[in-house]
């Protein structure tokens, strides 16, 4: 709904600008919205839209009447299609005015599609017996929409009204759960104590909507334990008992995804000064995106040095962050992920027969987008004193868990794992990455380039 408001609010502009920069501003918009979640961001997020649609309109207009005149054209900055260098005075009354009113417009139609918005709840979870806040995230098929749709939408004529005994039996699930698999067994002892503590106290007594219910037990639990990944959640619609499993329909639509996104290497190049780049926007499955990995990597071999541009990447598969990390060291290295128990796995497969990149200086670009393996691959070079992060900080996703169905209507997210961190920190979790190099996410680029040349020449 969103999108196609700002879509509507692009048709304000002048043609040209719509055929020069529509395109690049809708995606710009996408970007913004993917992460800014939750009432106050989006808020701020269309504030800052109107105030600029407000600002540069008119000003658009008046670049296009100055051209269409022959009169120079305002210099413009550098990948921002809204604004440009002032080298006039301030707005005229006319144009104020109709910013003004376009920004009540824009405000009011913002509102009222927030009133319109239905209820859901947030489970965070696909039914597919783990938690999907990382691996193959393009490969969301029909069927795991179809129930992801079912467990989120609830109906407000068939409201699920819990009894003292419907109560206790939940958490008495839970209790069993949370000390059979959590991963923090100490942690988990407590937890399950507290959860019987409230319910013995009556703290549940006047909760009777499922929703609410689950809700409530998730809170009690992130008191003692604050993980974002142990969740406990409820669905009006019946839950599968057995989570269906990766389907060669689901595969083959995977492959097809991938064969017409390059597997998501967005660009492979060599700077100036032999600096090799490659923007990479997930890790994909390797089983599937391997010989182009490996030709991406082959053909930035020759470079003195190499920058990773993760600004975009959401995460993806652990065996593919294992297989790029390959090419960086000479020895088989250990790269720590708290996803995943410690196991053979757990190493990369170095040396890397042919491959000259071992040795060069490397960059990693950030940016709050930055997620999950993305976070991953970051992490550990930084740890090991191999990469050096450049942009912003990284959007904090770092455990998962296994899914449990408790009965119809409930479930609960559970970490299970627990890896070796062999580093003197936290994982990222919540957190996220602190780069060794604090610049905006769009300068990032920029500044790396400039660390690689100051690097390259002191060598």
């Amino acid at each position: 709904m969103s999108e196609k408001i700002y879509a509507w609010l692009l048709h304000l502009y002048p043609s040209q600008f719509r055929e020069a920069y529509g395109t690049e501003a809708l995606q710009l918009f996408r970007d913004r919205v993917r992460d800014e979640k939750g009432f106050f961001p989006c808020l701020r997020l269309w504030l800052d839209l109107i105030v600029d649609l407000a600002i540069s309109i008119p000003r658009e207009y008046g670049y296009a009447q100055a051209v269409s005149f022959g009169a120079s054209a305002p210099q413009r900055l550098n990948s921002v299609p809204v604004f440009y260098v002032l080298e006039v005075g301030p707005p005229r009354p006319g144009a104020m005015l109709f910013g003004s009113v376009l920004s009540c417009l824009a405000l009011a139609t913002f509102w009222l599609s927030l009133n319109h918005v239905g209820n859901y709840v947030g489970l965070g979870i696909a039914a597919t017996g783990r938690l999907q806040n990382d691996s193959k995230f393009f490969q969301l098929d029909a069927s795991q929409t179809d129930r992801q749709t079912a467990i989120r939408a609830t109906n407000d004529t068939e409201v699920f009204k819990m009894d003292a005994v419907e109560r206790r039996r939940v958490i008495d699930a839970a209790v069993v759960i949370l000390r059979k698999y959590y991963v923090e067994r100490e942690n988990a002892q407590k937890m399950a104590d507290a959860l019987l503590a409230h319910e013995k106290r009556g703290d549940d007594d006047n909760v009777t909507a499922g929703d609410a219910f689950a809700a409530l037990l998730t809170r009690q639990m992130r008191d003692l334990s604050p993980d974002r990944h142990l969740t406990l959640d409820y669905s009006q619609n019946p839950l599968p008992e057995h989570p269906a499993g990766q389907t060669p329909e689901a595969l083959a639509r995977y492959r097809s995804a991938m064969k017409q996104l390059n597997c998501t290497f967005e660009k492979v190049e060599i700077l100036p000064h032999n600096i090799g780049y490659l923007k990479l926007n997930s890790f994909p499955d390797p089983s599937v995106c391997q010989s182009t990995a490996k030709a991406a990597m082959a053909s930035l071999n020759r470079a003195d040095a190499i920058i990773f541009d993760l600004r975009d990447n959401r995460g993806g598969e652990p065996a593919m962050v294992m297989l790029i990390a390959a090419y960086l060291f000479d020895h088989p290295e250990y790269m720590y992920n708290p996803r995943e128990n410690t196991t053979e796995r757990s190493w990369t497969r170095s040396p890397v027969p042919g491959n000259s990149l071992a040795d060069k200086p490397a960059y990693i670009l950030t940016s709050r987008s930055t997620f999950s393996a993305a976070e991953h691959f970051s992490y550990d070079l930084k740890m090991l004193k191999r990469a050096t992060l450049v942009g912003e900080t990284t959007g904090g996703g770092a455990h998962s868990g296994v899914w449990h169905r408790i009965d119809d209507h409930f479930g609960m997210g559970i970490p299970e794992t627990k890896a070796i961190n062999p580093f003197a920190t936290n994982d990222w979790a919540e957190i996220g990455i602190e780069p060794d190099v604090k610049v905006r996410a769009p300068d990032a680029l920029v500044t790396a380039e400039k660390l690689a040349q100051d690097k390259l020449r002191k060598k």
